[in-house]
């Protein structure tokens, strides 16, 4: 249950700071394998500051084909 509440923490989060809706961040985190990133990496990503994660987050997208930084 706390992996599905962080990643739903970071969804949110990264629409914030990307200024888009949650819907739209979670289809943007989807088609860009950002829930993958996630869910690979929960172990030692959930233990950083969340800025470092959401920063971890959008390079890995952008390295996947998205356009977030």
């Amino acid at each position: 249950m706390d992996k599905i509440r962080y990643i739903n923490l970071c969804i949110v989060e990264f629409g914030k700071r990307n200024g888009m809706p949650t819907a739209m961040a979670f289809n943007y985190l989807r088609t860009y394998q950002g829930f993958s990133f996630l869910d690979r990496n929960y172990e030692a990503e959930h233990l950083l500051p969340l800025d470092d994660t959401l920063t971890d987050l959008a390079e890995y997208c952008k390295r996947h084909g998205g356009t977030m930084a």
